[in-house]
Order: C-alpha cells, then sequence, then structure tokens
C-alpha cells in the first residue's frame, strides 16, 4: 500500500488540470488512466472533429462563390484532412506529451484501468494507494452500441472509428440525429458521401428546440443528405462489404459503411463506485454542489451527467479542485446557463431552457424569435446564412432563461445570451442595450423585442 496525497483516476480534460494543478501545489499526486491522458477531446472529440468540420466549410463556403465573387471549381481531397488529425493527435494517438506535461508539474502517471476499493483507496493492477486526502474520479464515458439485432460483432463506426478515418466511404449509414451524429454526417457528405442520418426521435438534434432541428434538416436536405426522423433501426446485416439496416417501418437502407452515434454511457460499476455506498446501476454518479460524492471522493466530468462537455469538466474541477484545497468561498456549481454548441453549418448554440422544458416546468412563458436571413448581417451574408434566434423568458421574472442561436456564427452568438441567463439580466436591459450594426448578434435585439407568450 502506497501512501500519497492525491488519486485522480481518469485523465481527461478536468482529471489532467485539476491533477497538474494539485500537483504543482507540491502535493503527491497519481494520475491513472488506462487510455489517453487529455481524454476523448483532444483525440476524438471536439479537436479533431472540429478541424474536419472546418474543412468541410472550406468546401462549402467554396462552392457558394457563384452568384458571390465569380466561378469556383471545388475538388474535395481527404488526404489532408487525415494527415492534419494525426498530427494533431501526436504521431497517431500517442499521448506521451501529456504525460510528460503532467510529471513535469510534479505528478505521477500510472497507466492501468483504476478502481475504488475503499474510501480512501484505489487499486490499479498489481499497485494500491491510499489517499491521505482526496480521491478524484473521472473516468469519462463510452460510446453506447444498442442492442440491435444483427449489429454486435460488424466493423461499425463510433466516433473514435470515424475520426481515424483514412478514407471517405462512397456512402455511409448515421444511426442517431444527435450532435456528434449530425456534425459527422454533414462533414462526409460534403466530402462526396452518400449519407442518411436515422434518428428515432421526431427531429434532429432532439435536446434542442424543435425550429433548430427543422431548420438544419431542410439545409441537410439541400445537401443532399437523406433525413429518416421517427423511425428506430430494427435490424442490421452486415455482407463483407457493406452493410444493410432494416428500419422499424419495413424500409431497408444500404451503405458501404455505418456510424453509430446513439449517444455514450458510463460504467459505475468498473471504477468500483459500490464500495463507498454508490447504486451502480444509475446513470451518473451524484455529487454535491462541491462536486463531492462521499467523504474524501469527488467526481467530475461527463460521468456526473451534467452534461457531456470539455468545458464542463474543466468548470467542475475547478469547483473541486478549491474545495481539495480548502480555499473559502468555494463557488457552488451552477448548471441553469450551461451553453453547447452544435458545430454544423449552421451551428447551433443554446443555453438554459427550451420552450418545451419551460413550460413543464410552470413557468410564464414568453417566446421571442428572429429569422437570420431578415437581418441585415444575414442578407449581406447571402448564401449559407440559414439561422434563427429564439428566445426563451420568465414573464413574471423578466429575465431570460434559455435561447437558441442557428446560423453562421451560431455558436458565437450565444455567448451574449449565455451572460444574460447566467445573471439574470432584465428584459428591459436587453431591449435598451445599444447592438452593433450591421452584426449577426444584433438579431438579439429583434428576437427580444419579438417577446410574446405562445399562441
Amino acid at each position: 500500500m502506497e501512501q500519497v496525497d492525491v488519486v485522480v483516476i481518469g485523465m481527461g480534460p478536468g482529471g489532467e488540470d485539476l491533477a497538474g494543478r494539485l500537483a504543482e501545489t507540491r502535493l503527491d499526486v497519481i494520475g491513472i488512466d488506462q487510455r489517453l491522458v487529455g481524454g476523448e477531446c483532444p483525440y476524438f472529440g471536439c479537436i479533431p472533429s472540429k478541424m474536419m468540420i472546418r474543412a468541410a466549410n472550406a468546401l462549402a463556403e467554396g462552392r457558394r462563390i457563384p452568384g458571390l465573387a465569380g466561378d469556383s471549381r471545388v475538388m474535395a481531397d481527404w488526404a489532408p484532412v487525415a494527415a492534419r488529425i494525426r498530427n494533431e493527435a501526436t504521431d497517431d494517438w500517442n499521448d506521451q506529451v501529456a504525460v510528460d506535461r503532467f510529471e513535469g508539474k510534479g505528478g505521477r502517471f500510472v497507466r492501468g484501468h483504476g478502481r475504488l476499493t475503499g474510501s480512501k483507496t484505489v487499486a490499479v493492477g498489481d499497485r494500491e494507494f491510499e489517499a491521505r486526502r482526496a480521491i478524484v474520479l473521472n473516468t469519462g464515458t463510452e460510446p453506447m452500441i444498442p442492442p440491435i439485432p444483427g449489429l454486435a460483432g460488424t466493423p461499425l463506426w463510433t466516433n473514435r472509428e470515424a475520426i481515424q478515418a483514412t478514407l471517405v466511404p462512397a456512402s455511409l449509414i448515421v444511426l442517431g440525429g444527435g450532435a456528434i451524429g449530425v456534425e459527422l454526417a454533414q462533414v462526409f457528405a460534403r466530402f462526396g458521401s452518400h449519407v442518411t442520418v436515422v434518428e428515432a426521435a421526431a427531429q434532429l438534434v432532439p435536446l434542442e428546440e424543435p425550429d433548430a432541428g427543422a431548420l438544419l434538416a431542410e439545409v441537410f436536405a439541400r445537401e443532399g443528405i437523406t433525413v429518416r426522423v421517427g423511425v428506430s433501426a430494427a435490424g442490421i446485416r452486415h455482407d463483407g462489404t457493406g452493410f444493410s439496416v432494416d428500419l422499424a417501418d419495413g424500409s431497408t437502407l444500404h451503405a458501404e459503411q455505418l456510424l453509430v452515434a446513439t449517444g455514450r454511457r458510463v460504467d459505475l460499476g468498473a471504477v468500483g463506485l459500490d464500495t463507498v455506498g454508490v447504486d451502480i446501476t444509475g446513470h451518473a454518479v451524484p455529487v454535491d454542489a462541491r462536486m463531492r460524492v462521499a467523504p474524501g471522493i469527488w467526481a467530475i466530468g461527463d460521468m456526473t451527467g451534467k452534461g457531456a462537455f470539455t468545458h464542463m469538466s474543466m468548470y467542475q474541477a475547478e469547483i473541486a479542485l478549491a474545495d481539495i484545497l480548502g480555499v473559502e468561498g468555494v463557488t457552488a456549481a451552477e448548471y441553469d446557463a450551461l451553453p453547447r454548441v452544435t458545430f454544423t453549418d449552421p451551428e447551433i448554440g443554446s443555453v438554459g431552457m427550451t420552450q418545451a422544458q419551460a413550460t413543464a416546468a410552470g413557468i410564464d412563458v414568453l417566446v421571442g424569435r428572429a429569422a437570420l436571413p431578415s437581418t441585415a448581417r444575414g442578407w449581406i451574408h447571402g448564401p449559407g446564412n440559414d439561422g434563427l434566434i429564439k428566445l426563451i423568458a420568465d414573464a413574471d421574472r423578466g429575465v431570460l432563461v434559455g435561447a437558441t442561436t442557428v446560423g453562421p456564427s451560431g455558436g458565437e452568438m450565444i455567448s451574449a445570451l449565455v451572460v444574460a441567463v447566467h445573471a439574470a439580466v432584465p428584459l428591459e436591459r436587453l431591449r435598451s442595450m445599444i447592438y452593433a450594426y450591421p452584426t449577426f448578434h444584433r438579431g438579439i435585439l429583434d428576437a427580444v423585442k419579438d417577446l410574446r407568450r405562445p399562441a
């Protein structure tokens, strides 16, 4: 049994940051991960996928030149995309740079599967550590493979295989129309793949406003992406050359490749949470406002069920770090103004409640809308100006409780509305502000002025 100050199981973005900063205070910190230090984000998630999206968007912009600035002939080439991703992932998904970074701060890294064996002890392989000060859990989530008959054992893609692709498939079926599914669907379609997206819910991006899902479906249709919503996969076959997907409505789809993007799952049992009295059959580990699971144990990131985002993991890491170090006046975690962005073209940014969520919560809802093409900047932008701004307000409190921004800069426009929701900026203040002209974000003023009770 080795005595240490802190053990961090899972070195994803938040875990790596927290472990490194604790080590810099001269605490004896052990960081444990069986995969790559840095987690999903830099290797298979946000960073490489956005590099793919950047490349795909460049193709789309090139194809928009006619009617704006002359003629264009765009030829897609996946090779530089694949090469750039491998370079970013440091020599074909090698995390030595990240390991060196952590150890350079004074931490010690152990490769392997870490597991709680008690309220203060962690085992990894044939080693066991006793944490004098803290254990932090940050084991993240894994792609969820649904129990569809015939799916198991096929050469399916998850986001990880899609990110590592060196060739674009001639055709692709995407199971799941959430953020990961729609982002990758549009990328491969813009590089020449014939893409079909299948989503069991009634709309694409089911977590977002129906307006956003409907608009994205319209854009996909124009780009040649087939969208099937409100239907699930009932069976799957692979014949060695391609996939056949039988849908619940009796139709069958065929494609060279299948991407499964039906969500992610957490395995609480794998980390040994049952040893400290946590129900391991749940979908997330319960934490309090200081990220505490039990005395001496904290959890952050995807496994807390508060949002599977790098920015959430980093936010929670900051709170846990301060609590572990005994900083006075630690800010309690707040999730009412959690922002998220789906990096399709158009981008979809959102914060807080949707209209349906606000209504279900008993709020006297006001809704305001602005169509982006009708704004001055949208009209100037021309091709590729699809978008909208939708605001959800609490009439009694006179503040925004949610917002959605869709457009060429949807992920940037949402930032102003995140502040408005988080700080409970009065609606009258939003109406009286000066908004720069001509900008996309000036459409917020149009939406504020449009606030009314829904019919």
